[in-house]
C-alpha cells in the first residue's frame, strides 16, 4: 500500500477533493492483478464523478490500455482533450450515424443489428459485439446469436468493418450466477468462432469479479469502481484489495448554536434532541449531490470529531448535532474519503442511505468546487 496523498488545506465554502495519485495508483494495482489481460478503465459518467478527462489520464499513467465510456458524445469529449488511447463506446443514441466516432478512431458496442449495418454503411468501424447473458438489458439474445455473428463476418470478410471485440457483463448477483453467465458467454464465443470470427479481445470480467473471480478475466478486463478506490462488494474495505479511495467530499461550518432539549431541528422537524446541544450548520445538501436519504442517519466528522446528519438534509445544508464539542465557524466538516485518514467511507454514506457507493460519488456536484491533487 502506498503512502497516502497530502491533501491541501479547505480552502472553500464546499469542495469536492480528487485525489489523482491515488487514481493512479488503484490502476496499477489493477494492472498487476489482471496479469496478462488488456486493462479496460472505466471513465463514464464524468468518471463515476471524479472528473472524466483527469481520470482518464491518471488512469492511462496507471498502466490502463483502454478507456471506457458509455455514449460517443463522452468519447470524442475524450479526444478532443488530446487522449489518443484506444476508447470503447457502447451506449447510443437512435439513428445515430457512427460517422464522427469512426473518424475520430472510436470502437463501437454493437448491441442491434440496426447499428451492425449503420456502422457497415460508413465503412472501417471497429465494433465489439454486445450480447446479453442474463442481464436482459442491452445486447443480443441468445436467440439472435449465430445469425448475427453470421452477418458480422460477412461484413468483415467483405471489408466493411472490423470485429475487433465480443464483450457482456455479469450481474454481480452471486458467484453462481456470475458462472452461469460466463457458461453462456463461452457457448456465445464457440458460435462466433464457427461463424469465421476471431476477435481479438474478449471481455466479461468487471471489478468484483476482476477481485474475486479471475478466470473469467478473458483477454481484457473492464474496471471502474476499484480504479477510484472503492469496494464493488459489500462489507469489504478497499483496502483488502490495495486500493484507496480517491473522492473526499468536505465543507466548513458555517455557523453554530446552542439549543435547548426538545427543539426542532430542520424541515419536519423530524430530529429532536434530548439533552440541551450544540448544532453546527453545514452548507452542502441535495444541491450538492447529498442524498436526502442521508437525513438522520449518514456518518459526518466536524473538526475531527464523528456524529451524524441531524434532521433532514435540506437543498442547501445539514446540520449536525455535536453535543458539549466545541465547535467553531470555520472548521473542517468531511462528508466521506479516505477511511486511512479517519474520516467517514463512502460506503458508510451508501450503507446509511440504503444504495450502493457508486450513486453517492457520481451524484456529487452542483456548487461542490473541484480541487484535483496532481
Amino acid at each position: 500500500m502506498s503512502e497516502l496523498t497530502a491533501l491541501p488545506p479547505i480552502a472553500h465554502f464546499r469542495e469536492v477533493v480528487i485525489d489523482l495519485p491515488a487514481l493512479t495508483h488503484n490502476v496499477r494495482t489493477m494492472r498487476e492483478r489482471v496479469r496478462d489481460a488488456a486493462l479496460l478503465v472505466v471513465v463514464k459518467a464524468n468518471g463515476y464523478g471524479h472528473g472524466m478527462v483527469d481520470s482518464a489520464r491518471a488512469a492511462l499513467a496507471g498502466g490502463a490500455d483502454w478507456l471506457g465510456v458509455a455514449d460517443i458524445t463522452e468519447a470524442l469529449e475524450l479526444r478532443d482533450a488530446g487522449i489518443t488511447a484506444p476508447v470503447l463506446a457502447w451506449l447510443h443514441a437512435p439513428r445515430e450515424t457512427f460517422a464522427m466516432a469512426i473518424a475520430r478512431d472510436i470502437a463501437l458496442g454493437v448491441s442491434t443489428r440496426d447499428q451492425l449495418e449503420r456502422i457497415a454503411e460508413v465503412g472501417s468501424g471497429r465494433i465489439h459485439l454486445k450480447l446479453d447473458t442474463g442481464l436482459s438489458r442491452n445486447g443480443f439474445a441468445p436467440a439472435d446469436w449465430a445469425e448475427v455473428f453470421t452477418r458480422a463476418a460477412e461484413l468483415e470478410a467483405a471489408g466493411r468493418l472490423v470485429v475487433e471485440g465480443i464483450f457482456s457483463h455479469v450481474s454481480n448477483t452471486h458467484e453462481d450466477e456470475d458462472a452461469a453467465a460466463a457458461t453462456e458467454f463461452d457457448r456465445a464465443l464457440e458460435l462466433a468462432r464457427s461463424a469465421g470470427l476471431a476477435p481479438e479481445l474478449i471481455h466479461l470480467s468487471a471489478s468484483l469479479t476482476a477481485l474475486t473471480m479471475p478466470a473469467l478475466n478473458y483477454s481484457m478486463v473492464r474496471v471502474g469502481l476499484a480504479a477510484y478506490g472503492l469496494s464493488p462488494i459489500d462489507g469489504r474495505d478497499p483496502s483488502e484489495f490495495g486500493l484507496r479511495p480517491v473522492m473526499t467530499v468536505r465543507s466548513q461550518v458555517a455557523a453554530v448554536r446552542r439549543v435547548p432539549a426538545g427543539v426542532g431541528v430542520s424541515y419536519d422537524y423530524t430530529y429532536r434532541p434530548t439533552t440541551e446541544t450544540t448544532l453546527a450548520l453545514v452548507p452542502v445538501g441535495y444541491g450538492e449531490g447529498v442524498p436526502r436519504a442521508g437525513s438522520n442517519r449518514a456518518p459526518v466528522q466536524v473538526a475531527g470529531i464523528s456524529s451524524t446528519v441531524a434532521g433532514r438534509v435540506a437543498m442547501d445544508q445539514i446540520v449536525v448535532d455535536m453535543g458539549d464539542a466545541a465547535v467553531a465557524v470555520g472548521d473542517e466538516v468531511v462528508l466521506f474519503g479516505d477511511p486511512a485518514r479517519g474520516v467517514p467511507s463512502g460506503a458508510q454514506w451508501a450503507a446509511a442511505c440504503e444504495t450502493n457507493v457508486y450513486e453517492i460519488v457520481t451524484r456529487m456536484g452542483g456548487r461542490l468546487t473541484r480541487v484535483v491533487v496532481e
